[in-house]
C-alpha cells in the first residue's frame, strides 16, 4: 500500500511539474507577435531618444547664436568708443 501510494504521488507529482512547462511554450504565431511588439517598442524609444537629442542640439545653436549676438554687440560698442 505504501509503495502504491509513493508511486501515486511520484506520478502526480510529475504530472503537476509538467504542466507548467507546456503552458509557457509559445507558438510561432504568439513569438512572432512578442517579436513585432518588441520591434515598435524598440523603434519608439529610438524615436524619443532621437528627438530629444535634437532638441538639445537645437537648444545648444540657439545658446550659440545668442552669445554671438551679445559677443558683436560688445563688440560694436567697444568700437564705437
Amino acid at each position: 500500500m505504501k509503495r502504491f501510494a509513493a508511486f501515486l504521488f511520484l506520478v502526480i507529482f510529475s504530472i503537476a511539474c509538467l504542466i507548467p512547462a507546456q503552458a509557457q511554450r509559445m507558438t510561432n504565431e504568439q513569438a512572432a507577435r512578442q517579436s513585432r511588439r518588441d520591434a515598435r517598442k524598440q523603434e519608439k524609444m529610438l524615436k524619443k531618444a532621437n528627438k530629444r537629442q535634437r532638441k538639445g542640439m537645437m537648444r545648444a545653436q540657439k545658446a550659440d547664436r545668442k552669445a554671438t549676438r551679445k559677443a558683436n554687440r560688445e563688440l560694436r560698442r567697444r568700437q564705437g568708443r
